[in-house]
């Protein structure tokens, strides 16, 4: 392929697709492209094509993925996306989050909020830790790699690719390292807290940077001695962080043993202590209903439930489900956290499964407060689907007579 972009093949949109485009949207769908001028069987997965409107005025570079729904995605640029180009845009999110995190702990990268659409990097001091989740990044992986290294003083990067998404843009799933010694966990601090997180074992990165806020958020309604329930608690980040806060008991409910014994450990590295329960979330709920648990703060962090449009019905159904269980188990006064990381499920959506569960509970509910994804997960302002995450912080009170 020449050097010179403006010589690329190109991308003809439908003529009334041109305003959406204009107006800043950086996902082109298969549908919108005029397949008699350019056919997307044409271009290979991955590969760089200029995007065109109907009267072939241009709009930008986009890497082309014909097997995809969203067949294109922008770069927001003219310039080949090369170590240079890679670099550059690693500098300006470095940036962003130095201004805004005292410690080498946070989200690097977070795909097209920050003009690296398919990639999201995680830092961890002197580890990285990466998921490419498109065919057009995968291409590009050497030169991120290359540029990564270069920007950043760090030891060791992870590929962590094994997310679902992946299938869908024809891509296999793999982890491994690229450059420094393998490790298993790593070291991080949030807020005055340090924690140990696992990385080719652990869910997606090894840590939820994204609900840092909100955990931070929480600590003001724990009352000294409050018992506290913290139920899909993975590695206690919820958990600890109640303790930090004053609560007097704090059991964290997941279904794995290894994240259950690094919460345990998470504790106990801050002179903290919390218990554990394994199992299945709504087992263990009913479980400890019928033991006549009762918690003054109880804290709902579910995985995404709706990874698609279509699984939004029965997704609504199980947070109502869920949320219903754990309001049975809230002493009068009691505060409820309730979370989605689902984007298919909006704060809309989830708010009404609450206020369901709570009519079935007979229980009287306010909200106090909505959280979002932390900073260091910003949201474009043209893609939706970059604000994902919902935290309802609930009061809830028995029905009024």
């Amino acid at each position: 392929m020449t050097a010179d972009p403006a010589q690329w093949p190109a991308l003809r949109l439908k003529r009334n697709e041109d305003r959406r485009l204009l107006a800043g949207h950086l996902w082109v769908f298969s549908n919108e492209v005029d397949a008699a001028q350019t056919p997307l069987g044409r271009f290979a997965p991955g590969d760089i094509a200029r995007v065109l409107a109907h009267n072939d005025r241009p709009l930008g570079l986009a890497y082309v993925n014909p097997n995809s729904l969203i067949c294109a995605r922008l770069l927001e640029s003219w310039k080949a996306p090369d170590e240079a180009w890679f670099a550059e845009r690693l500098r300006r999110a470095l940036a962003m989050r130095e201004r805004i995190h005292a410690t080498a702990h946070y989200r690097l990268v977070h795909g097209e909020s920050d003009g690296l659409p398919g990639l999201v990097v995680d830092r961890f001091g002197g580890t990285c830790v990466a998921q490419i989740g498109t065919a057009g990044m995968e291409r590009l992986r050497a030169p991120f790699e290359a540029a990564l290294f270069s920007v950043l003083p760090i030891e060791r990067l992870l590929y962590k690719n094994d997310g679902s998404g992946r299938e869908l843009e024809g891509l296999s799933s793999y982890v491994e390292w690229a450059g420094g010694e393998p490790v298993e966990a790593v070291e991080l601090v949030e807020a005055d807290l340090k924690f140990t997180a696992p990385l080719r074992e652990g869910q997606k990165t090894g840590w939820f940077y994204d609900q840092a806020a909100n955990r931070r958020a929480m600590r003001r309604y724990v009352r000294g001695g409050d018992r506290v329930l913290d139920v899909f608690s993975y590695v206690g980040a919820w958990g600890v962080n109640a303790a930090r806060a004053g609560a007097g008991q704090v059991l964290c409910v997941d279904s794995s043993a290894r994240a259950l014994e690094l919460a345990l450990g998470n504790a106990r590295a801050n002179g903290l202590s919390i218990a554990t329960r394994r199992g299945d979330a709504f087992e263990v709920l009913a479980s400890l209903a019928a033991e006549g648990g009762q918690f003054d703060l109880v804290i709902v962090d579910p995985p995404a439930f709706a990874k698609r449009k279509k699984d939004l019905p029965k997704a609504l159904a199980a947070y109502r489900r869920l949320n219903q269980a754990a309001l049975e188990l809230l002493a009068p006064g009691g505060m409820l956290v309730s979370c989605s990381c689902s984007y298919h499920v909006s704060a809309d959506d989830l708010q009404e499964a609450i206020a369901k569960a709570a009519r079935s509970s007979r229980r009287r509910l306010s909200i106090l407060e909505t959280g979002g994804q932390a900073p260091d997960h910003p949201v474009h302002p043209a893609i939706a689907e970059t604000r994902y995450l919902k935290a309802h912080f609930c009061r809830v009170e028995t029905a009024f007579l």
